[in-house]
């Protein structure tokens, strides 16, 4: 898996600082923006996300590449709609070699990992001699979720939080867990202070999953 960010909102952290004065503010953004200070648009961020105004971090934008990724991870990513997808088609892109991604239980697992190659093995085989027999757009039906795949996502700060509190939670399957973190630790690189809360929710104070929670809060993430 490789997680790129490709293009994010410059000055992210001024930006939604000055949008915040503007609510309070006879001044439009364009003068608040002006005479918003790196240092202070941090502070006034903190007090804004404390605060539970999270509107005003929407206008901040990020875009990623998420390469070597399965068709699973992208089928639980895609569930969070307020966000932008352009996913690699298996319509118009042939896959007659196999490429698929392999869990982390089923690799650590030796008779898991050989009933899984061998399901590969014949996912693959049936592809190709269904490619020569109908059009591969038909074909592709036999592939699994495991198949590999490229998907480019954009998500506001907003969905972006949103987001990292559901899927770096220890409950929140393995792949996309590790895809938020390093999509996590991307944003934190240009928008610390948007970002530095940001990740499951117990980090921030009580788990919400009730009867369903891991029971150990997370001290830190895996990836910064």
């Amino acid at each position: 898996m490789k997680v790129v960010l490709l293009s994010y909102t410059r000055d992210a952290e001024r930006l939604c600082a000055a949008a915040a004065r503007s609510c309070y503010s006879p001044d439009p953004a364009s003068k608040l923006l002006e005479e918003v200070e790196e240092g202070k648009a941090g502070r006034l961020i903190d007090q804004v996300v404390e605060r539970g105004h999270h509107s005003v971090i929407e206008h901040a934008s990020y875009t990623f590449s998420l390469e070597g990724v399965s068709r699973s991870l992208t089928h639980q990513l895609v569930r969070h709609r307020i966000a932008s997808y352009s996913q690699q088609s298996q319509r118009y892109v042939p896959l007659l070699e196999p490429s698929y991604v392999a869990p982390e239980t089923v690799r650590a697992n030796a008779e898991a990992n050989r009933v899984f190659e061998k399901a590969m093995e014949n996912a693959w085989e049936a592809y190709r001699q269904l490619a020569t027999l109908v059009p591969v757009e038909d074909a592709r039906y036999v592939l699994p979720n495991a198949c590999a795949t490229n998907i480019v996502v954009t998500m506001n700060a907003r969905e972006l939080w949103h987001f990292f509190t559901l899927r770096t939670c220890r409950r929140a399957q393995q792949e996309i867990r590790t895809a938020a973190e390093l999509m996590l630790a991307e944003v934190r690189k240009v928008s610390p202070a948007l970002f530095k809360d940001a990740g499951p929710a117990c980090l921030r104070g009580k788990c919400p999953e009730g009867k369903l929670s891991c029971g150990r809060p997370r001290v830190e993430l895996k990836y910064k």
